[in-house]
């Protein structure tokens, strides 16, 4: 059956309940939301960019793969064989200082991007340099919270905090002070 063919009861043309001029079928949210509002989907912008930046990057190429990841197997095994908090310890801090020089060098790239031409200093919150500025300190933020955890237990471990002084158990409530002599007593109500 036609799309269009059927009449209303006014005479007004109904379209097939199975043909839709925007089908939502096989699209993500992105695109549905940038369909409903006439804006460009997060996979367009980035079309468009690499399309005009093909120039640049002849000039200037960048390595298409990416970076590679560490060996973890290692920290894994040392892992499943530690027994003690210093010994997971260790493990967490060879861990932290061998990601340090990557997490670190993103870091600097991307405080690189958000100061590009100074337009980092006079920015407002929430605009591009500072959220790039912002994610920049968030790269390091694993390092230092699991830093911050792993210190932790060894606080516990070597350096707990000291209990407080527990009461005397032979001792009796002090009794209330004495009434100094010359003043009333408490008044009672009549």
């Amino acid at each position: 059956m036609p799309a269009l063919t059927e009449r209303s009861p006014r005479g007004f043309p109904l379209r097939d309940p199975d043909f839709e001029l925007y089908d939502n079928v096989g699209r993500d949210a992105d695109q549905i939301a940038a369909a409903r509002y006439g804006t460009a989907t997060r996979s367009d912008l980035l079309r468009w960019a690499k399309r005009d930046a093909k120039p640049f990057l002849a000039d200037h190429p960048l390595p298409d793969q990416p970076l590679p990841a560490p060996d973890v197997d290692p920290y894994l095994t040392a892992l499943a064989a530690a027994k003690t908090p210093a010994e997971v310890s260790a493990v967490t801090q060879h861990l932290l200082d061998a990601a340090q020089p990557a997490l670190g060098a993103v870091s600097e790239v991307l405080v690189a991007i958000a100061r590009r031409g100074g337009r980092n200093r006079f920015a407002e919150p929430g605009s591009p340099p500072k959220m790039l500025m912002s994610a920049a300190s968030q790269v390091l933020a694993p390092l230092n919270l699991a830093d911050l955890a792993d210190l932790t237990v060894l606080r516990a471990e070597y350096d707990p905090a000291p209990r407080p002084p527990a009461p005397p158990q032979d001792r009796t409530a002090p009794s209330p002070p004495a009434v100094p002599p010359g003043t009333p007593g408490p008044k009672r109500a009549r």
